[in-house]
């Protein structure tokens, strides 16, 4: 194709040799979107060097012996149909504006921005923070914190006041201030529920029971939630985010500046394990869909079809619950999709990760995507593409909990919330580590408000600065980690709340890593047993690894010792450190070393400080 492209051109310019050069030039409809940060002027410069390097060419050809043959191709040939086909093949010879999209390999993920792997540095802000003037409180915090990419709802009540009245104003001013700053964008949908409330649905919507029903108790009485069986309620939600996706695809297709969308926002029901109304009891007695049953287990031995009750017994209200508000999501998401196709989730306010498995017993949010209905999820709204979880347990079992029962072949772990106090910073490492396309901490922003004790108890930079010491070692590697972690080579740890070592099993080595060292010595000497160093005082620690070699790594992590072990395939060879280069990835990806180290460096170990460092390590054996 390429090969009849430039005879193509050859030919134009041959046979139009007279024909001015601007005439010759493509116009804007016949080239790609560009990318963000690119100016017309810019593209239309490349398009005029381009045709001019093309026509300086064809002459030459034309004055050489293998030209005689183009001289005796009928004049009549069609100017305009070769214009054609050059103007095509060199726009489709850019680079295609690609939307962002989730790709999987072997039960690993990544999201694909601009074609390439990108990996979430996100920084979520307040949920009132959804406004012009709020966002110079934003941008300051996002900056500071080293983020990549800002995680920001967008209410129903903000762009929908009037019925049928949109006002994409604020969404607008986000997208061009994000792209001023080289910053992607998470839209979050706030309508229908927002941490099971309709709370940024408009008026018109929230104080109509009427047209827009509550969901009812056992004896009829109204809930506070809306019901996922409203009818009205869905269409006019979807109608809404259908004209948010129409208008996202009309002023940021060319740009891709948001990257992903939500729907809704920790939906489900406190207090309430279901909707009582007429078509919930209706639904509720009906048989279990057969998508339904295809994916979610049922406890009760031998039940293979039926009513929820006869299918999942004690859990038949939570699960019948979670299917119709998953059902809801999944038509608004897909319609959303069918304007503009960008990746969806949905996060999730957790149940007790750890505690034995129970039905619902107004522990949690019954309804809401908790590990345990994520196949019902998945087969009642397939155009969801993700399944987060919101974590703000700063237990370490727990949170290793959670990302085991998030990170599936089917989901891709994406955390899109977490808390931004100090203690929820180590755990960037295992999220990361162990191949999530990302985190997003809550509340980073520098507004006069903390979610404390859910998060930290500061608004201004000792909040961010837990999270730029992470992100500032992981953003200028971030999109080669993102492609290791597709590639199955990156795995990450978290101290634990016990402070006990722990082990990353690798090709060829093992890594042990412990936490609360000194970096010279061990901690039995006489002289270090019984003090302790600054690192010891909390758990802080956490290492993430990617092997890049057979006996090559980057090394990156805070306020811990790492240990190569060699595995049994070494066969009583014996092992040594090559080297273990302190430095960083500088924006054309190679790697640049800062020091070398040896010595009393290494002989204990390579003990990373308190201060997020990135090794690049090589073994070797004899």
């Amino acid at each position: 194709m390429a090969r009849v492209a430039i005879v193509a051109i050859v030919l134009i310019v041959v046979f139009a040799k007279d024909v001015p050069l601007t005439l010759l030039t493509l116009p804007s409809s016949a080239v790609p979107p560009r990318r963000a940060g690119v100016s017309p002027r810019a593209v239309h410069s490349d398009r005029l060097q381009a045709l001019e390097t093309v026509r300086g060419a064809a002459r030459s050809l034309s004055r050489s012996p293998r030209a005689r043959w183009l001289r005796a191709v009928p004049r009549a040939l069609s100017i305009a149909a070769l214009m054609t086909l050059a103007i095509s093949t060199v726009a489709t010879s850019a680079v295609a504006a690609e939307l962002p999209r989730l790709v999987a390999r072997d039960g690993r993920h990544a999201l694909l921005v601009d074609g390439q792997p990108y990996l979430i540095l996100g920084a979520q802000v307040h949920n009132s923070s959804n406004s012009a003037e709020a966002l110079q409180q934003v941008w300051p915090a996002v900056k500071d914190a080293q983020a990549n990419t800002v995680v920001v709802p967008v209410a129903w009540e903000q762009v929908e006041a009037q019925e049928g009245q949109f006002d994409f104003s604020f969404v607008d001013t986000l997208l061009a201030q994000a792209r001023e700053r080289g910053v992607r964008v998470v839209l979050l949908w706030f309508a229908t529920w927002k941490n099971t409330s309709p709370q940024y649905a408009p008026a018109w919507v929230k104080l109509d029971n009427q047209r827009f029903p509550r969901m009812r108790d056992a004896q009829g009485q109204p809930s506070y939630c809306l019901s996922p069986f409203g009818a009205q309620t869905l269409a006019a939600d979807k109608r809404a985010f259908v004209a948010l996706m129409t208008h996202l695809k009309q002023v940021d297709e060319a740009h891709r500046t948001v990257i992903m969308v939500q729907v809704q926002n920790e939906v489900g029901t406190y207090g309430l394990a279901r909707d009582h109304g007429p078509e919930a009891r209706q639904a509720f007695e009906a048989d279990v869909p057969a998508e339904v049953l295809r994916r979610q287990k049922s406890p009760v031995p031998g039940a293979s079809r039926g009513s929820w009750k006869a299918v999942y017994g004690d859990y038949a209200e939570q699960y019948f619950h979670s299917w119709a508000i998953a059902r809801y999501i999944g038509e608004i998401a897909a319609a959303g999709r069918r304007v503009y196709d960008l990746p969806m989730f949905v996060n999730n306010a957790l149940r007790d990760p750890i505690a034995p498995m129970a039905p619902w017993k107004s522990d949690f949010a019954s309804g809401g995507p908790t590990h345990d209905v994520i196949d019902l999820y998945k087969a009642a709204a397939p155009k969801i593409d993700i399944i987060g979880p919101d974590i703000y347990m700063p237990e370490s079992t727990k949170v290793a909990a959670v990302l085991q029962q998030f990170q599936r072949r089917d989901n891709a772990l994406w955390v899109p919330e977490i808390g931004n106090a100090a203690t929820y910073a180590r755990y960037h490492y295992a999220i990361l580590g162990q191949g999530a396309i990302g985190v997003a901490p809550f509340g980073v922003d520098y507004a006069d408000y903390s979610n404390y004790p859910l998060g930290s108890p500061h608004t201004d930079a000792r909040m961010t600065a837990p999270i730029a010491a992470v992100y500032g070692v992981f953003r200028p590697m971030a999109s080669q980690w993102a492609r290791w972690a597709l590639e199955g080579r990156t795995h990450g740890v978290a101290e634990g709340d016990d402070r006990q070592p722990q082990t990353v099993a690798l090709k060829g080595w093992t890594a042990r890593i412990s936490f609360g060292e000194w970096q010279f010595g061990e901690r039995s000497w006489p002289q270090l047993k019984d003090d302790a160093p600054p690192s010891a005082a909390r758990p802080q620690g956490g290492v993430a690894i990617a092997q890049i070699g057979d006996d090559e790594f980057i090394v990156t992590g805070q306020s811990a010792r790492v240990r190569f072990d060699a595995d049994a395939s070494f066969k009583g060879l014996g092992t040594m450190l090559i080297h273990a280069q302190e430095g960083r990835f500088g924006p054309d990806g190679r790697w640049i070393t800062r020091r070398n180290w040896n010595g009393d460096q290494v002989d204990w170990g390579l003990n990373l400080p308190a201060t997020p460092t990135v090794l690049k390590v090589k073994l070797g054996r004899y």
